[in-house]
């Protein structure tokens, strides 16, 4: 189960995704790139399913 942690960078606040306590290199981003994501959710889902391998 992924973990999802806040923080903050350079006064921006950040989202941190990890894929377990230990992850090294988490995912982080802040508000714009979050929003980019929100608005492109289905292009990215999209490009899981067609590129998951089963």
């Amino acid at each position: 189960m992924a973990i999802v942690e806040f923080g903050e960078f350079k006064g921006n606040k950040m989202i941190i995704l990890k894929r377990n306590e230990e992850d090294k290199y988490p995912f982080q981003f802040g508000l714009s790139k979050a929003s980019l994501i929100l608005e492109h959710i289905e292009d990215i889902r999209k490009f899981v399913a067609d590129n998951q391998k089963a």
